[in-house]
């Protein structure tokens, strides 16, 4: 007798589970183009190119289900029917699994310090792992059987899962550990490190668990369709994945904003925010001038050298948090403008930049705003 509930049943809840993950997915690309306008083509094609793969597997998915659940349903025969949506979606998992071990494995080649001996056999590895599932695919296109397919080449979709479980190990433990490495060399930037280590082996031990647990039950049941149904997702893991890792950057760099936000004056996490009680910690660098051509540059590391405390700034101007603006050059200024006396010197702010000359001492008696 049939088991309905998995075989269509599994199917059927690996399908709104992935539908469910696609809808995030395209939450997280309309977020990614909203944070970052102006990032890097190459980025934004990838972006692109991951979201068109995301919802032509999810297409692809709805094909099946309705081949499936609709047009067969009451056909227990057709369980073991293999409709050529529901092979291709194999094969798409695997171009977008490959496409975000790439991305990952540049990561690795750039924080390696170039190092070809370490990158080569993981993209060997991608490699490998998608090629045997474009066979997986074309052989369950040509045979259309389950049954068939279990007999005769149970290997190809085994070890194509097998490679990227291990590749999914490989990448998680090289990048937290070449991450944890820089730590020792930019001890400043600790919290950031450690936010992307612990983020790392969240996202790696996800993915990795999701296909280990797909493999698992491939080879215990293949008779039923559960496998394919955790199958669904394991694309969807890997697109979210890869653009949560490019929206987080806001929040991980400290004194960064979104190239969007600039305008409308969001902060989204500058170094200085101009508040009732601040402190900044620095140290001294004595006659130094420094230029801030927009509110969303990070603050020059040599501008901030002296032991600062903003102990009652008057916040009745309207000045945006962060550090909001320049003078212009002819020495004319305008919007709000934040006045501060450095001993003899004064360092004015306005909505534009910023001009820094002799950040020597600053007192918080010395701190004025006029509007």
């Amino acid at each position: 007798m049939t088991d309905i509930a998995r075989t269509f049943g599994a199917l059927m809840l690996g399908g709104i589970a992935a539908i469910l993950f696609c809808g995030i997915t395209q939450a997280q690309v309309f977020l990614y183009f909203k944070l970052y306008p102006k990032d890097r083509v190459f980025i934004k094609l990838l972006v692109v190119f991951i979201w068109m793969l995301d919802t032509l597997h999810s297409a692809f998915i709805t094909t099946a289900l309705w081949d499936h659940l609709i047009s067969n349903f009451g056909n227990a025969e057709r369980i073991d029917h293999v409709p050529w949506s529901l092979a291709l979606t194999i094969a798409i998992t695997a171009v977008l699994t490959f496409s975000v071990h790439c991305f990952l494995i540049y990561r690795i080649y750039q924080l390696s310090r170039r190092n070809l001996f370490i990158a080569v056999p993981l993209g060997m590895m991608a490699c490998a792992r998608v090629s045997f599932a474009c066979l997986t695919t074309a052989k369950l296109v040509q045979l259309r059987s389950l049954e068939v397919f279990v007999i005769q080449f149970t290997w190809s979709f085994t070890t194509g899962l097998t490679i990227s479980t291990v590749l999914d190990i490989f990448i998680t433990v090289l990048l937290c550990y070449l991450l944890r490495s820089r730590q020792k060399q930019y001890s400043s930037m600790n919290r950031v490190l450690d936010a992307l280590i612990l983020y790392t082996f969240e996202s790696g031990a996800l993915t990795m668990a999701a296909t280990l647990v797909c493999l698992i039950t491939w080879l215990t049941m293949p008779e039923n369709l559960i496998f394919m149904g955790l199958h669904f997702v394991i694309s969807k893991f890997y697109a979210n994945s890869l653009l949560t890792t490019l929206n987080t950057r806001a929040k991980l760099k400290p004194g960064y904003r979104s190239q969007s936000s600039v305008s409308a004056g969001i902060n989204q996490g500058m170094p200085i925010i101009f508040s009732d009680h601040l402190n900044v910690n620095t140290r001294s660098t004595p006659n130094r001038k420094h230029r801030f051509s927009s509110a969303a540059e990070r603050l020059d590391e040599d501008m901030l050298k002296t032991n600062v405390s903003f102990g009652d700034v008057v916040t009745t101007g309207s000045v945006v948090a962060g550090v909001p603006g320049a003078m212009n050059m002819n020495g004319s200024q305008t919007g709000t403008q934040l006045q501060i006396k450095v001993n003899q010197e004064t360092v004015h702010v306005t909505d534009s930049g910023m001009e820094v000359m002799d950040m020597a001492h600053i007192r918080s008696s010395d701190v004025r705003n006029r509007a």
